[in-house]
């Protein structure tokens, strides 16, 4: 009987101690830094809360509108991507890659075009998600999984970034090296339906 009360005291003891599985990493992490912090928010949703499901794929499969403050004076671009580091395959999943958007703009609103090109936001241009196509790719985690953390971040850049439209994540990240003055980001939780 104390075998088997000690057994169980030690199995009950691994199981609370069992450390969770450690976060994954964003593609941006490398280029995070303390300085220049901006601040990224929403009308659409809160930090930390449910993304409706009108901006997720099982939705209407819109942008959501994205606000920023804090962007260094020393900035000539603003890049904004969304990560998805829950995801099992490509880990993390992009789902929005968006760049050389000139700094006088601290707003995008909601359903930006899937348009390599948007001139309406001073020519910034769009890049491929993880998916393989341009611009926003809403969540669209795998049902019966728990919710994903959706990375809505603002990178500040001081240059404007030499890559044609329809660039791949890695070869943003790729140009990001060497030119980041500032960061920021919003998240968002989303489980499919």
């Amino acid at each position: 009987m104390k075998r088997a009360i000690l057994a169980f005291t030690l199995l009950a003891t691994a199981v609370v101690t069992a450390s969770p599985e450690p976060p994954r990493p964003l593609a941006i992490e490398p280029f995070r830094q303390a300085v220049a912090g901006i601040t990224v928010t929403s009308r659409s949703f809160g930090p930390n809360q449910a993304i409706p499901s009108r901006f997720a794929d099982y939705g209407e499969k819109i942008s959501p509108e994205l606000s920023w403050t804090g962007v260094p004076s020393s900035a000539k671009s603003l890049v904004v991507l969304a990560e998805d580091p829950d995801a099992k395959e490509p880990t993390p999943f992009v789902h929005w890659v968006l760049y050389n958007l000139p700094t006088s703009f601290s707003t995008l609103p909601e359903s930006v075009p899937g348009t390599p090109r948007l001139p309406e936001f001073g020519g910034a241009l769009q890049g491929r998600s993880s998916r393989g196509t341009t611009g926003y790719f809403g969540p669209r985690p795998p049902k019966g999984e728990p919710e994903h953390h959706y990375h809505f971040e603002v990178v500040a850049l001081d240059t404007m970034l030499s890559l044609d439209p329809g660039a791949t994540p890695t070869k943003l990240l790729a140009a990001l090296n060497g030119h980041v003055v500032g960061t920021g980001e919003l998240i968002g939780l989303y489980r499919a339906p």
